[in-house]
Parts: C-alpha cells; structure tokens; sequence
C-alpha cells in the first residue's frame, strides 16, 4: 500500500474510533487541529485500544506488520505515522503518543528536561546506498573513505580516481555525482553520518554526525521515500535509505567495504552480523552505535543501525494503557522477531532481546508497578 493511502486509512481508523466514543459519551483520546495526537491512546466502544506512536521510517514497515499480527489475538492497534526520528522525538518531548521510535538513541544531554525515558533497540538493519547509474553492470562497490568524500563534494564524477579504485574494470560514466540526502530530522541519517566519522577522520572533524547537520554538498529531500524518487529521477544519483524500502522500489544498492577489506552486500544476514559483533559494547551501554564493526566480523555489513522505541516510564494516560504497551513490546522482542528477515531487518540477538526485556520491567503507570 502506497504511504499516503496508508496514513489515511490509519488516520480515518482513529478518527471513526473517536467519533463512535463521543457518540456514547465514553472519555476517549482525540487528535488536534495540527495533526498530532492530543493524548497517548484511543478506546473505542469494541474494546480495541488504539494507542498513538510516530517516528522512524526506517521501522514501519515492521511495525506494520507487527500490528497486523499481534492484533489478531490482542485488542490493541497501534496507530504509527513514520514522520521521521527527530519528529518522533519532538512528539515524545510533548508528550505526544505513547511511544516514539528513533534510530538514534536519546544521549544523556537529551534526556535531560525530560521525564524518565526507558529505551531499548527492537531491530536493526542495514541503510543501503543506492544509485542511479543505468550502464553500469554489476553493483558499485565503494569504500567508507571513498563514501565519505562523495557527500562531502570532494568527489564530484563518476569517473573519479578514488571510485576506480573501488571498481577495477568498471565502466565507470563519465557524469556528475548528485549526493542525495534526508533534509528531515533522521534517524538513517544518523546510522549514515556515524558510519561517515567511523570510516572517515576527516569526515569526523568537519562535518560530525547527528540526526541533523549541515550537509556540506548535494540537495535534501524529505524522508525516505523523497530520497529514492530523487535518485530514481536523476542519472548520476546516490542516496540512502532502508533496505525494505530499495527492495520495494526495485534499487540498485551499492556493496560497501568493511574493515575485514570485504565489499559486502546489505541484508538481513550481514547486518546481523554486525550486531553480534557489538553484543559485548551493547551490554555496557545499549545506546552504542554498530557502525563498522572491527575487521574480526567477517562478512558484516558496516552501515548498519538499531532501532530504539522510547517511551516514558511512568504513563498518565488511561488505566491499561502501559500494560497493553509493555505486552505489546515485550511479543516484538519475542516472537516478532521471528518476521524481521522476512522484510529485510536482522533479528536481534538473544542477548539484546534480554536487555529489552529486562528494561520493560521499569514501566509503571500513575507511579505503580504494572501488573
């Protein structure tokens, strides 16, 4: 389903269960005039819990599917609208939602005037590079270094020297680089630039990393669906997105050189491979990035990030609401899991899937522990 048709169909769902409340003078939650949600949940009059949640393009898919699942056998619905992680992350600071999701965690500075927040990673993924270079037969191969001078207007034609390198015998076109990028607030942006500084010095000392800079070249386009028509519109583009997303648009996706010195194609097996090589980082503090993981990770994908839902410890919202919540998220660190490869994310390992689990025992609601 196109992603307009389906924000329809999840926004007219919220607003019929709204008006079937009001009807019969039930305390529902309702959506403002802007757009956002006015409260943390909708209860309709069938006993279906509807709770709010944004963030993320990187997850929706999965937490669509998620939701299709798990309602079959629980009365709950959540109603995500993939507005990109640093909206997600807007929305939480007001108190909108009853969850948001973003590909970079909250550091310690942005916790801070906030309320307790517990988060904790569902999924990972690999971020593709995709590119729009018609005669070029087999993929493109391309180096952390060689990436990272691309976006920073270094290299500027496809024929480049450092690009040769990475393609010996390639039929490289003699055209002009557009370096495609998000100029929302995004979590893949963030998975992106941390790769950037990993692979690349020069790339950590003058541009840096975050769900938001200044680019230093090329043009923005919103989300990950306006980053791909981009590339898709214009010969000679490079962009990146989700991996589920270049799969469904039929992309082409670059292979990327790990530190292993293997150029590595992303799917769920090599991403996975990175998170199992940051297990050990990732106890200490789950916020770590996974981005190109040490040469002993063969076969690992190198650009490749977790996904953290992040959801006040303590709701205020209507009674059930948190327990319905902490259910929820306790099946997608569980049997969810086992869709993840199905639509292109890796499975968490067993490790983290605990971590998660474990923080879900600090949820309470109205300052009680959950039953």
């Amino acid at each position: 389903m196109k992603q307009n048709l389906k924000r329809f169909v999840t926004s007219f769902a919220a607003f019929v269960a709204c008006v079937c409340l009001l009807a019969t003078g039930c305390n529902g939650k309702h959506y403002g005039e802007d757009g956002k949600p006015a409260d943390d949940s909708i209860t309709s009059t069938t006993n279906v819990r509807w709770l709010a949640a944004a963030g993320s393009t990187f997850i929706e898919p999965l937490i669509d599917r998620w939701d299709n699942d798990y309602t079959k056998a629980h009365e709950l619905h959540i109603n995500y609208l993939p507005v990109g992680s640093d909206g997600g992350i807007d929305r939480l600071r007001h108190g909108y939602g009853a969850f948001s999701v973003s590909d970079a965690p909250l550091g310690d500075d942005q916790l801070k005037g906030l309320p307790p927040i517990a988060q904790f990673p569902v999924t990972a993924g690999p971020v593709c590079i995709v590119y729009n270079l018609p005669g070029l037969k087999a993929p493109l191969r391309l180096s952390g270094k060689t990436l990272a001078g691309i976006y920073a207007g270094e290299i500027l034609n496809w024929q480049d020297a450092a690009i040769a390198h990475d393609n010996p015998g390639a039929a490289l076109p003699r055209t002009p680089i557009l370096a495609v990028h998000r100029q929302d607030g995004s979590g893949t942006t963030s998975i992106f630039k941390n790769y950037l500084s990993a692979a690349s010095p020069t790339w950590k000392s003058k541009v840096g990393q975050g769900l938001s800079i200044r680019w230093p070249k090329g043009v923005g386009a919103d989300g990950s669906n306006g980053v791909l028509s981009m590339v898709q519109g214009n010969v000679g583009a490079i962009g990146y997105a989700e991996l589920s997303y270049a799969k469904r648009d039929k992309m082409a996706v670059s292979l990327i050189q790990n530190r292993a010195g293997e150029f590595v194609e992303p799917t769920p097996a090599s991403a996975s491979l990175a998170v199992n090589a940051a297990i050990d980082v990732l106890a200490k503090d789950i916020r770590t990035p996974i981005v190109d993981p040490p040469a002993t990770a063969k076969g690992a994908y190198p650009i490749t990030g977790l996904s953290f839902i992040l959801i006040p410890k303590d709701s205020k919202g209507l009674v059930g609401d948190q327990k319905a919540l902490r259910d929820y998220i306790a099946y997608a660190l569980s049997t969810g899991q086992d869709v993840a490869e199905e639509l292109s994310y890796a499975k968490l390992p067993p490790p983290v899937q605990q971590q998660g689990q474990a923080l879900l025992s600090q949820l309470t609601q109205n300052g009680q522990p959950l039953k």
